[in-house]
């Protein structure tokens, strides 16, 4: 993080954007109409996936959240709800470290036969002891990566025809962290990914938020070659204490003492998604990395082309294998 950055979040400055650290996703949305969109938002039954939700419901979208816990995303519908009576908002299950969840999750929205405008890839883990998903793959790389990777490839077909038929920008936003910076020595352990031996939970964690963003912009690369009306971004929300957290509350309780400035609460965690999801002035914007709702310069391996596609070709091996 630059001097600028680190400025702007102690103070709350606003950057260029005309919002920085201490602006909240109701306020970088303010006047905005999405009343015809419909919006994906994975992991939106709890945290700053909630806030999400909710303020994209509030501005008019319909919205679809995608939730391991089906009580906790019915309960997250009945808050908004509560608020706002007048909220578009279904749920389906999804849990993102299940390859078969996933399929199932975009057979279920390709069900409702709507469009679809905004996809929201915000679910994630974080620090988690070493262990394996159903599908045999290490379980922060499975769930924050590779489940989204999947997830927006079943959707991305809804997406391009949405945006050829209405001429309204698609928009994905990947969810990533400034500790994508703090991985493991060459970024992805292509070849001892799934091995106990040299597993580190925090390692691992950079790991899988490196690969958000080198998936976000090959992905922008891949779309804009084809011309697809379709941006694809990546976002560091902030430290928020959320139940990401879950496996490290310890921790990061005793971090935050030392470090209180550095944190935001949920309104303030979910501004820079909700701005890079909605707000005009970043039409056209694909293959970037904001950080308190500006663009900010992600760590060298986050840029390197070749890592992002090597990354590609594993993910999609790995999916295809499973």
């Amino acid at each position: 993080m630059g001097l600028f950055s680190l400025v702007t979040l102690v103070t709350g400055m606003r950057g260029p954007s005309g919002f920085g650290s201490a602006s909240t996703a109701e306020q970088v949305t303010e006047g905005i109409d999405a009343s015809k969109l419909t919006a994906v938002i994975t992991g939106g039954a709890s945290g700053i996936g909630l806030e999400t939700a909710r303020v994209l419901a509030l501005r008019g979208a319909h919205v679809v959240i995608g939730a391991r816990n089906m009580e906790a995303a019915n309960e997250a519908k009945q808050l908004i709800l509560k608020d706002n009576k007048s909220a578009r908002v279904d749920v389906l299950k999804l849990d993102l470290c299940s390859m078969k969840s996933v399929r199932a999750f975009a057979n279920d929205f390709n069900a409702l036969q709507v469009p679809l405008n905004i996809l929201i890839n915000n679910a994630g883990v974080m620090f988690c002891p070493y262990q394996l998903s159903e599908d045999g793959i290490e379980l922060q790389f499975a769930t924050n990566h590779l489940g989204h990777f999947l997830l927006t490839n079943l959707l991305l077909d809804n997406m391009k025809n949405t945006a050829k038929v209405t001429g309204t920008e698609g928009r994905i936003v990947n969810l990533s962290s400034i500790a994508h910076q703090y991985t493991y020595g060459h970024g992805i352990r292509f070849d001892k990914l799934n091995d106990k031996i040299g597993y580190n939970d925090k390692a691992a964690y950079g790991q899988s938020k490196l690969a958000n963003i080198l998936h976000a912009n090959e992905l922008s690369c891949r779309l804009q070659e084809e011309g697809a009306n379709i941006t694809a971004n990546s976002v560091h929300p902030g430290l928020i204490m959320t139940n990401l957290m879950r496996h490290s509350a310890v921790l990061m309780r005793a971090l935050q003492v030392f470090t209180f400035l550095f944190w935001k609460n949920v309104p303030q965690g979910a501004a820079t998604t909700c701005y890079v999801a909605l707000h005009p002035n970043l039409t056209g914007v694909a293959g970037k990395y904001f950080l308190d709702c500006n663009e900010m310069k992600p760590s060298n391996l986050a840029t390197d082309k070749v890592l992002a596609k090597k990354l590609w070709d594993f993910s999609e091996k790995l999916v295809n294998s499973v």
